[in-house]
Parts: C-alpha cells; structure tokens; sequence
C-alpha cells in the first residue's frame, strides 16, 4: 500500500506516463542533451553554411539568423523526442494539425499582427510621439530585398520556436499537470498555466537591452494574447502567425525595437520622441501603454475570429486533455 501511494507520486497510472514534475525534469535532461548533441554534430555544417552563404556580412541580423535557426533545430527535436517518449503525444498534437482551417488561423494572425503594430504606429505618428527619418534603410552595400527577407525568415524560425516551445510544450504540459489535483477544473487549470507560461516567456525577455520591469510585464500580457489563439482553438497558427508579424513589422517595417532590438533593415526607419510611459521608448512598444492597448485589442480580435468561425466561444478541451498515443 505504501509503495503504490509512493509510486503515484511519480507515476500516472491512468496515463502510462510520469507525472508533471518529473516529465519537466526528464525534459529538462533531455534539452541539455539534444542541445550538446546539435551543438557537436550540427554547429560545424552552420558554420559552413554561414561563410558559404556570406550571412557575416549581414552583420547583426546574419548572427541572429544563424542563431534563432540552430534553436528551432534544438527546439523541434527536443519536442518530438520528449512528446514521443515521455509525453506520449504526436508532434502534431502540440498544435500542428496542419488542415485548412489552420492555414486560415495563419492568415489571420499575420494579418493580426500586422494590424495591430500599424495601429501603433499611425496613433503614435499622430500625437507626434515617433518621428520618420527615412525609408529603405538597410546595411551598406546590401540589397535591401535581401536583407529585408532575411528578416522575414528570422522573424518566422523566432515564431515557430518560441510559440512551440512555450505554448506548444510548457502550457500544454502546465494545463495537464494542474488537472493532477481533483478540485481544478479545466478552465481553471488553463489559466493557471496560462499565466506561469506567460510569466516565463516575460522572464525570457528580461536580459534583453533595455529591458525594465514594466517592459517585462507587457510581454508576460503579450504572452497571455498569444496563448489565447492557442487556447480557442488547440492550434498554434494564430501564435504563429501574429508572433511573426508582430515582431517583423514593429522592426523591420516601422522601424521600432523590438523586444529592445533593433535590426539593420526598415521600410520606414522612426525614431521615438513621445514619453517612453506610452511609447516603451529604446525597448519598443511592447514596453508602454500603446502596446498594451494594442494586446487588448488582439486579444478580443482573436476570440471574435474563432468566435465568428465556430461559435459559441470556448476553450480548446485538447490543451489539458490529450489524446496519448
């Protein structure tokens, strides 16, 4: 009797599986070894591939493509081989049912995330808080389609990586394991994932330039919206697509930092002049009240979608109750 009410700590009989913690520790084990391995066995062709493709003179942006690709390599791997063998679950089930529906989620997501980051900038060019210095703008003597679409590609490999692994593995895992404790509903479960994943994905951001608590805060709100795409529909196309287009057209087309960086290629380059409370000065909107508006908006944007699509509105039961393989 002891030894099964000491196993049941560790084992879920039901599912066939470790518990929650202990997945998290496996997979934590798991994540080191796959990032030596890719690091051993990978990092020499990157190299390759860096210098033969001449991505060094990118300068900045051909080191963040270099990196952000070798994550999503990390990051993918990672996923199936611990969703396969500890989780149970098919790759696709972390929100990869790719269909027609998910493309159109894509669709709108981008157009989303498009939206939103022009929002920003036209209400901040009308109260005189960002100033347009030029248009075009990108390193000497490169193409700017070309660099322009090596943001794109970095801007989509940071997309699927991030939303994969921190809504896709974390929240989803985070959901399942808050079930464990028999007065915790699935709503309830959800949202307390919800908000530990949206606090790691904050944390994440901290060490970035120019970076405060207030900046900190609005990603982890920033994280709640893109986890609500997921939420609504089990999916990760919505994430993806307002992830990716989120960040390409706040650096790469308005000229603002994103996440306190910026990259060496803008459509319109702007520099910021409004106060920085509103504006999220060096950080970029995602550090002031603009920003924070603009989540709001897409947060009620995303559940309107679904909303018009498969009404009534509800939570993806996928997200805390899987299908195990």
């Amino acid at each position: 009797m002891v030894l099964s009410s000491i196993k049941a700590v560790f084992w879920n009989a039901t599912d066939r599986r470790l518990r929650l913690p202990w997945r998290f520790v496996v997979a934590g084990i798991v994540f080191v070894v796959v990032s030596l391995a890719a690091a051993v066995s990978l990092r020499p062709v990157w190299v390759s591939a860096f210098v033969g493709f001449q991505f060094a003179s990118f300068g900045r942006l051909g080191s963040l493509l270099f990196r952000t690709s070798f994550e999503l390599v990390i990051v993918g791997l990672f996923t199936y081989l611990v969703g396969r063998f500890i989780d149970r679950r098919r790759f696709s089930d972390f929100g990869f049912h790719l269909s027609r529906t998910w493309w159109l989620d894509f669709g709108f997501g981008l157009a989303l995330g498009a939206t939103l980051m022009t929002a920003i900038f036209l209400t901040e060019l009308a109260l005189g808080w960002v100033r347009v210095t030029g248009f075009f703008r990108t390193v000497s003597g490169l193409s700017f389609v070309t660099v322009f679409l090596t943001s794109v590609l970095v801007f989509v490999v940071v997309g699927v990586s991030e939303e994969l692994l921190v809504r896709g593995y974390i929240l989803t895992n985070l959901a399942e394991g808050f079930r464990w404790f028999p007065r915790v509903s699935g709503e309830v479960a959800v949202a307390a994932a919800t908000l530990c994943s949206s606090i790691l994905f904050g944390v994440a951001h901290v060490f970035n330039p120019n970076a405060t608590l207030t900046s900190t805060v609005v990603i982890v709100l920033a994280g709640v919206m893109l986890a609500s795409g997921y939420l609504v529909t089990g999916e990760l196309a919505i994430p993806i697509g307002l992830h990716v287009s989120w960040n390409l057209f706040q650096t790469s087309v308005y000229g603002f930092s994103v996440s306190g960086l910026r990259l060496p290629v803008t459509v319109i380059a702007t520099e910021q002049v409004g106060p920085r409370v509103f504006t999220g000065g060096a950080f970029g909107p995602e550090a002031g009240l603009v920003g924070v508006g603009a989540i709001v908006v897409g947060t009620v944007a995303i559940a309107r979608w679904v909303r018009s699509r498969e009404p009534p509105l509800s939570l993806s039961s996928s997200v805390w109750t899987p299908e195990l393989r």
